[in-house]
């Protein structure tokens, strides 16, 4: 941890500096979607390819979300260490080098391990993004620049299987990983021409495995941080129930065409992105912890309904599409806020408590997607999914109040 009295305010952009500054950090940040979901339209050509099964080439995806989880977690306490351009730089090039080793890929087993590689690389930009915003903001300026910070984010999970799905007529699955390949570049360029240090040197953690230890040692002694964290988790998780059967759901169960799903599916992001975007200008009356609670209770309470209606097959597609958007728009509330209350209480090791949230989230992601699969893929495995992650984020909530 820094000496208090040693430390440097780093000044905050304003006007047209902090918007570039929010663009930047949102392309930077969506090297990790456009890393897990480029890919998923050439899934079925891979299991044919390697003549496997579909659960193996499923870990592929898994593979690829624990690398981002655990990945923060390194990342992250190395940019309280050096700064935040060395490490996410470094971490670029990992995953530059991981897309071009999964292009020759010879077989499912290795690119199961070089996918875990790319995610572990692709995790410096996310963590990383977030530790800066929490260097130049806090509290409410912090959670309006997340919510910004949502907009540019939230396009990428929509736009990266359309492009993979583009780039799959012109080409083989390999020339998806090629393509991811370029982007890294491109992000590694950006980065190194745009991107500012705002974490001066003394501000910075002492160095070795030590200075790590104590700073994880601090943020698990908060419980108020810790619960919190918990929360991030949760709300990505109630994200992720969605994500990992919508296409069974949607497809298989309700019958909708691939066309009718994608704008199904985008119908859902554009929810997810507006609600982000309204916190502003709710975070304008209410503060980011009081509207985390009061989504976390909204969710919970339309999650209730959610489970009737899917156990009684109420009301066909209607009865699936109505909660899950309104679960969505509380969910768009949770994402900006909850992070941003977390981050407010440690400053002094912020690349160590972005890297806690990024862990969580991503690892609830990669701990939902097999639950809901496990369940069946049906409209009732999301509602159980989803409404029992908003339930145990209010029952976190609680307990941190009292």
């Amino acid at each position: 941890m820094t000496n208090s009295t040693t430390e440097r305010t780093v000044i905050a952009p304003t006007g047209g500096a902090r918007i570039r500054l929010v663009l930047l950090l949102g392309i930077l940040t969506a090297l990790g979607p456009f890393t897990v979901d480029m890919y998923l339209p050439a899934l079925p050509q891979i299991t044919q390819e390697f003549g496997t099964s579909d659960t193996m080439v499923q870990l592929t995806l898994t593979g690829t979300l624990l690398g981002l989880a655990f990945g923060q977690l390194l990342i992250g306490p190395l940019s309280d260490i050096y700064g935040r351009r060395r490490p996410l730089l470094v971490g670029t090039v990992i995953h530059v080098g991981a897309s071009l080793a999964c292009f020759f890929a010879p077989s499912i087993e290795v690119l199961t391990a070089l996918r875990t590689l790319q995610g572990f690389g692709a995790a410096a930009t996310g963590v990383i993004a977030m530790a800066i915003v929490r260097d130049l903001f806090t509290g409410h300026d912090a959670a309006v620049v997340l919510s910004r910070l949502m907009l540019v984010m939230g396009v990428a999970p929509i736009l990266a299987p359309s492009i993979g799905g583009a780039l799959m007529s012109v080409t083989q699955w390999r020339g998806v990983f090629l393509a991811l390949f370029i982007l890294g570049i491109a992000m590694i360029a950006l980065a190194a021409v745009s991107l500012p240090e705002t974490l001066p040197p003394e501000n910075r953690s002492g160095k070795g495995i030590g200075a790590i230890a104590r700073n994880y040692i601090a943020l698990g002694k908060d419980a108020h941080f810790m619960v919190l964290v918990l929360v991030c988790g949760l709300g990505r998780g109630v994200l992720w129930s969605y994500i990992a059967a919508s296409s069974y759901v949607m497809q298989e169960q309700f019958g909708l065409s691939p066309t009718a799903y994608g704008f199904a599916f985008a119908g859902g992001a554009v929810v997810l992105i507006g609600s982000s975007q309204l916190n502003v200008v709710l975070l304008g009356r209410w503060s980011p912890n009081s509207i985390t609670i009061w989504a976390m209770w909204g969710s919970s309470a339309v999650g209730a309904a959610f489970v009737v209606v899917a156990a009684t097959n109420s009301w066909g597609f209607v009865g699936f599409a109505v909660p899950i958007l309104l679960m969505l728009c509380a969910t768009g509330f949770v994402m900006p806020n909850a992070p941003a209350v977390a981050l407010s209480r440690h400053g002094e090791a912020a690349g160590s408590a972005a890297a806690l949230i990024g862990f969580a989230q991503f690892g609830a992601a990669a701990v939902v997607a097999p639950i809901v699969g496990l369940l069946g893929n049906t409209s009732l495995a999301v509602a159980i999914s989803m409404t029992g992650a908003s339930v145990l984020g209010v029952i976190a909530l609680l307990c941190v109040r009292r």
